[in-house]
């Protein structure tokens, strides 16, 4: 894992934006796992204001998110797919279609499973997958204990992960209890991962990702088998 420390999360967010516009620069039909919360946001804006200023082209470029609350439909203002097309979609020339967010309001969510883990493998896999880490190491949300071999599945999210995304609710009663996720499998067969890990707050399972061994109880340590991973971490998680 190659380790880039930058002072703050304005630098890490500029820093994500030069190495992900520079890939879709060099090949503008690449594949993009992407992925929500808090951490990518600010690089979400530079990509957002790189095509503003320089025009970047992501007319040719697939997406793949990594999850999606199951029950909520994609115009629901904390669903995924709305996030997305918020913070990004709606001010980029990407065609929407070619943007796959696993769906959650679904009769049948395991199906969904089924069939977003083969739209994936169709599409030959993801080029550039972003990821961000969870205070207990989940990954996408796949919680401690998920299996290394799990490819797309329904995850129950724990009590630590619901409180997490409390605030982005009016209660932690609205958190969706379940959702649907990218499996550790689908991720680590990225041909590239880009791990964004800011604040005080990630400095635990930053350190452990670095120090501890690869264990299906801190799901992040299954990058340390991955032959391409770029860490860019800020001073507050790394301590420094």
């Amino acid at each position: 894992m190659k380790i880039i420390k930058v002072k703050n999360y304005d630098e890490l967010s500029l820093e994500a934006a030069k190495l992900f516009i520079e890939k879709v620069r060099k090949n503008p039909s690449i594949t993009l796992g992407l992925a929500t919360g808090g951490t990518p946001v600010g690089l979400y804006a530079q990509i957002v204001k790189d095509h503003q200023e320089n025009d970047t082209s992501y007319q040719k470029v697939t997406s793949f998110n990594l999850d999606e609350y199951i029950g909520l439909s994609g115009e629901h203002p904390q669903s995924y797919r709305y996030f997305m097309n918020e913070q990004l979609f709606n001010h980029i020339d990407i065609d929407k279609a070619n943007t796959f967010v696993p769906l959650g309001d679904t009769e049948n969510p395991q199906q969904q499973c089924v069939d977003y883990e083969n739209r994936l493998k169709e599409h030959g896999g993801i080029d550039l997958q972003i990821l961000g880490i969870g205070s207990n190491g989940h990954i996408a949300f796949n919680e401690p204990g998920t299996s290394f071999q799990s490819e797309t599945h329904i995850i129950e999210l724990t009590a630590s992960t619901r409180e997490a995304n409390a605030r982005f609710f009016d209660s932690i009663d609205e958190v969706p209890t379940h959702a649907i996720t990218m499996g550790i499998a689908s991720i680590m067969r990225s041909k590239e991962i880009l791990l964004l890990i800011s604040g005080e707050g990630k400095r635990e399972a930053l350190s452990q990702l670095i120090h501890g061994e690869a264990t299906e109880d801190f799901p992040a340590s299954v990058l340390k088998n991955h032959p391409n991973v770029t860490i860019i971490a800020d001073e507050a998680a790394l301590g420094a």
